[in-house]
């Protein structure tokens, strides 16, 4: 690991003052279970760290607002995951937190850091030895000619086909959450469905954030639909593992038909993938095992397999099915 200096600023406004005078080796830190990790692989080799964790009201998170959902970017996930009502009136979302990572890294990471981790591809992290235009731009990609069982099939191109890892963003994007963020131009807020960004021709952009804006809360409209949700998760083994295909889906029904829909796709994808033309699709059906495949065949339409991960598109299929027929007894 190399050197680097250690700063704790007292105030969001010190933090973002620190990192618009730093240079582009500075980071901001808060749970540090990205961050760390990436130094020790020497992708990342930051020479200041601006640890955010401890700002003012960072760490807040309010379910009372009768409108929405608010959490602040440094909570931990541990503390949304076992929020009194959260379990019951969204179980999407705490499910999410739930099957991430272990209950150690769980206990440190925070929300909005958890929004920022970086792919898990094994060129990306492989280091000088393998091509990647998202560490090294104009490199080259190494997976699309290499072993790519567990690369995209939705959302790639010809520069990058890494999976966006995270699950929690993918059960936002199924509640339309949007991000605050502050930075030297002052304050913005981001929908959630913005926030990160396909490789195209670029894939070392991975977010709209600019580099000095720091995310200060993510907000969750508050809906009925949370209560009949569920976050389904497939994964080559029960813990500690990334998605091979993931559904975040919420129902509202009139009876035996779906009146509003939910959908959002995670571990198949360059980023959180909302399927929106499956949502309208469902609507005014009769919920039952056909119209759920129907539906999981809408989000995966337009999927591109590569050498060896074209299972994962019928696997997609059927997770949204399951989740959609999982989220249905909810109700």
């Amino acid at each position: 690991m190399h050197p680097f200096t250690y700063t704790k600023p007292r105030t969001a406004q010190d933090a973002i003052r620190a990192i618009a005078a730093g240079d582009a080796g500075t980071r901001f830190i808060a749970g540090g279970t990205t961050l760390y990790d990436l130094m020790k692989l020497d992708v990342e080799a930051p020479r200041q760290i601006l640890d955010v964790s401890t700002l003012p009201g960072i760490a807040t998170i309010d379910t009372a607002n009768p409108r929405e959902l608010v959490f602040g970017a440094g909570a931990k996930m541990v503390a949304a995951a076992t929020h009194a009502g959260l379990r019951a009136d969204y179980p999407a979302l705490v499910e999410a937190l739930d099957k991430a990572a272990s209950q150690q890294l769980r206990n440190m990471a925070s929300l909005g850091g958890n929004l920022l981790q970086r792919t898990r591809c094994n060129y990306f992290r492989g280091g000088a030895a393998y091509a990647c235009n998202k560490r090294s731009p104009g490199s080259g990609c190494a997976a699309l000619n290499g072993l790519d069982r567990g690369h995209a099939v939705l959302g790639g191109s010809d520069s990058c086909i890494a999976v966006y890892p995270g699950d929690w963003a993918v059960a936002l994007a199924a509640f339309d959450a949007v991000v605050d963020v502050q930075g030297t131009a002052g304050p913005r807020t981001i929908p959630l469905a913005q926030l990160h960004r396909e490789p195209g021709s670029t894939p070392e952009t991975e977010t709209s954030l600019a580099r000095d804006e720091l995310i200060l809360r993510i907000r969750v409209p508050k809906t009925p639909l949370g209560r009949a949700s569920t976050y389904h998760k497939i994964r080559d083994r029960e813990s500690y593992a990334f998605a091979l295909a993931s559904a975040a889906v919420a129902l509202r029904m009139d009876g035996t038909r779906v009146r509003e829909a939910r959908i959002a796709l995670g571990g198949l994808a360059t980023r959180p993938w909302r399927a929106s033309v499956a949502e309208q699709g469902l609507v005014g059906q009769v919920l039952n095992a056909a119209t759920a495949r129907a539906a999981g065949e809408a989000a995966l339409r337009g999927a591109r397999a590569g050498h060896h991960n074209g299972f994962r598109i019928e696997l997609g299929i059927r997770t949204v099915a399951d989740a959609l027929l999982i989220a249905q007894e909810r109700v």
